[in-house]
């Protein structure tokens, strides 16, 4: 896998990143049922995050638990191989501590934590004026 990513799926990012876990979900599932490999892999793992997140919006921690675990269990299968055009590392390590978090069963800690976000590794640059051809 690279990091050229489809753009339905920094759609995802963009929904996952403004707290529309549902809609993050929908975008990458479809994604996930055609993807193979480690691509397969890195889309279930964030929509289950995702959803775990929705869960937690929803006051089901049992959920938000259940599928933290999950999604981060997938997405550790990958944090070898840092060239998916996000920073898997810092996902898993925010979504790890969330879950710690939840599972101490401190709803008032939770409360106040800031949420995974997704961040690019390589932001395109949209200032670049750089021409493409030779």
């Amino acid at each position: 896998m690279n990091g050229n990513q489809p753009e339905e799926f920094w759609l995802g990012v963009e929904q996952f990143n403004a707290g529309q876990f549902y809609a993050c979900h929908d975008i990458l599932e479809a994604l996930w049922i055609e993807a193979t490999g480690p691509e397969k892999t890195l889309y279930q793992g964030i929509l289950q995050i995702a959803v775990a997140l929705y869960h937690l919006e929803n006051s089901n921690l049992r959920g938000a638990m259940i599928l933290l675990g999950e999604g981060t269990n997938r997405l550790r299968r990958l944090a070898d191989d840092n060239n998916y055009g996000i920073n898997l590392g810092q996902l898993l390590i925010d979504s790890v501590n969330f879950l710690r978090v939840i599972q101490q069963g401190k709803p008032e800690v939770v409360s106040t934590m800031t949420l995974p976000k997704i961040v690019r590794s390589n932001p395109p640059d949209t200032n670049s004026k750089v021409s493409k051809t030779p």
